[in-house]
């Protein structure tokens, strides 16, 4: 019994040990350790991926060039088929002249519809072109886009099926002809190969492409692992579409040689294979382009339209796009809320105007500080005097109210006297009384006020109009006071004006001062320049003059010499004369002595 309870016991223990530290390493883990979930793709399809605007930047880059390609190609297939039509209308029989063959009629019929299958190649590449913007999200679930112009090329395609068919008897019946060589039959022969090889390349361009629209349709339709070698199938085909336009312009070039050595060709068959012939080399430089563009952005093409969550091994998903660009649109918006506008600078040549304004105005900083600040020195000597006032005007009253207490009282103890009961006429005492009572009525009570002492007498029929006196001295002064301030504060206004007039003129003048000696500066750089300018003109005319004087002398040298050389040819010419009369004279007397002699 003892060894199975000791068991018990110890697996319990250690059971309640296990649990400890299990509810202490998750207490760990949820603290410490992050959660991540990049490792299931399930669980990181659910997570927003990040939005790359210079990946979109990137990609719209691309898509612009290839638009240019596209747009390049499409003109060169454009001018192929059309030129190529009108050479089935002459060749090798022109239409103008006898019937072609029912063959080539419907082959020139379906040549003839050529640019609705061709352009809408255009149109599809720059639909795509304009979905890829700075707020989008390309991707290949997202490219929708892609798919318009994956069957605008089905189309094109069907369209090489329809007219090779077509195309290969063409050429049979040129090899046919009576006129057709060896050498030319041979070139055609290999222009019927080279044709299943373009539409074979088409084909092919075609599947690769249709491949990669499958994401945006079912999004499990392509592997990522498959996405590679597609991308690497594409620029492939590519390449192999170069190389079989390089064959068709080489061959087709010795064609059209050997048919202008033939006697039948015509002028308008010579232009048509010319125009054939650049049409081609446009197509085999369009293919060079576009197959070394997407050979060079095959890694860039594989990295960015298939990014996703960051760690994951998924497509983004559409619905993951729509809230990344949610979240995009709420960034900017948040930073544009940040973002406070400057404010709007003031240009140079205005800056300069209001300094110099600014330093000629009488409304100037300094000025306005100043008068600022005397404004408000004398405002608080105001409001000091202001408070001095009030308090003695309300003493001045309080002592006025008690000289007039006093003044009342006495008054009235003086008048009132009690009277006898039984006696009937005053006596003499009450006559003196009375005399003192009037004496006192009539002396000076001294009164103040704010503007003075004044002096009045207790009659009560002099009493009114010393208080009416009182006034009116009282409003004169008040009156002069107000005036005096008026007067004291337009002076004082008028000083602070003619401070602040004067400080402007000072500056003026300083700022007159300062472009005067810039301008004698000026003018002394000028007188300068000008005795330079003199000196040299004084030294040219000088070295003119002798230069003239030489030459007059030379000339006086020259005339001498051609007068004596003229005296020289004179004196020849009649020496000359002289001795041709003498040779006539001596001829003539040998021939008269040799006449005698005979």
């Amino acid at each position: 019994r003892l060894f199975p309870d000791l068991e018990k016991q110890q697996l319990k223990n250690l059971h309640a040990d296990l649990g400890r530290r299990l509810d202490d390493s998750l207490c760990i883990i949820n603290e410490k350790v992050p959660f991540n979930d990049t490792r299931s793709s399930k669980y990181n399809a659910l997570n927003v991926p990040l939005h790359s605007r210079r990946c979109q930047l990137k990609l719209r880059d691309i898509a612009g060039q290839a638009l240019a390609f596209i747009q390049d190609l499409v003109t060169a297939l454009l001018n192929f088929h059309t030129y190529m039509e009108q050479r089935v209308q002459i060749f090798p029989i022109d239409s103008a002249t006898d019937t072609i063959s029912p063959l080539n009629q419907k082959f020139s019929q379906y040549l003839h519809e050529n640019a609705s299958y061709v352009r809408p190649l255009e149109e599809g590449m720059l639909h795509l072109f304009e979905s890829i913007t700075e707020d989008t999200v390309t991707v290949l679930e997202t490219t929708v886009k892609l798919k318009v112009f994956s069957e605008h090329l089905t189309s094109y395609t069907c369209f090489l099926r329809k007219i090779l068919p077509y195309q290969l008897k063409s050429l049979e019946e040129e090899c046919e002809s009576s006129l057709c060589t060896a050498a030319l039959r041979a070139r055609n022969l290999e222009l019927h190969n080279d044709m299943k090889k373009i539409t074979a390349v088409f084909e092919k361009l075609h599947v690769y492409i249709s491949l990669i629209v499958l994401p945006s349709i079912k999004p499990d339709g392509l592997l990522r692992t498959n996405y590679s070698s597609v991308f690497t199938h594409i620029a492939a085909g590519l390449h192999g579409f170069h190389n079989v336009m390089k064959e068709i312009s080489k061959h087709y070039s010795q064609k059209a040689a050997l048919e202008h050595e033939l006697p039948t060709a015509t002028q308008k068959l010579i232009t048509t294979n010319d125009c054939i012939l650049s049409s081609i080399v446009a197509l085999t430089n369009g293919a060079g382009k576009i197959a070394s563009f997407f050979s060079n952005n095959l890694d860039h093409f594989t990295a960015s339209l298939s990014y996703g969550p960051k760690g994951g091994t998924e497509f983004i998903s559409p619905l993951s796009a729509e809230c990344m660009l949610q979240y995009k649109k709420k960034a900017v918006a948040y930073m544009k809320s940040l973002k406070k506008p400057c404010s709007d600078s003031v240009p140079y040549e205005k800056a300069l105007a209001n300094r110099r304004v600014l330093l000629s105005s009488t409304e100037s900083r300094e000025g306005l500080a100043q008068q600022v600040q005397q404004s408000l020195e004398k405002m608080a000597k105001l409001e000091q005097e202001k408070e001095h006032w009030m308090l003695e005007a309300q003493l001045a009253k309080i002592k006025l109210e008690k000289e007039n207490q006093k003044l009342k009282s006495s008054l009235t103890g003086q008048l009132i006297e009690p009277m006898p009961e039984n006696s009937v006429l005053p006596n003499t005492a009450e006559q003196e009384k009375e005399e003192a009572i009037k004496k006192t009525s009539r002396e000076s009570v001294k009164r103040m006020s704010l503007i003075g002492m004044l002096t009045m007498t207790t009659d009560n029929k002099e009493a009114p109009d010393a208080k009416s006196r009182e006034d009116l001295i009282k409003n004169h002064y008040m009156a002069r006071i107000v005036e005096l301030t008026s007067l004291l504060q337009l002076a004082d206004s008028k000083s602070v004006h003619f401070h602040a007039e004067c400080r402007a003129l000072a500056k003026r003048l300083s700022l007159a001062e300062k472009s005067k000696e810039s301008l004698v500066e000026e003018m002394k750089l000028a007188s300068q320049s000008i005795s330079r300018l003199q000196d040299e003109l004084t030294t040219t005319k000088r070295s003119y003059e002798d230069q003239l004087s030489m030459m007059s002398d030379h000339l006086c040298s020259m005339n001498e010499t051609l007068s004596k050389q003229r005296e020289e040819i004179d004196t020849l010419k009649m020496s000359k004369v002289c001795y041709q009369v003498l040779y006539f004279t001596l001829s003539m007397v040998c021939s008269l002595g040799f006449c005698r002699l005979q």
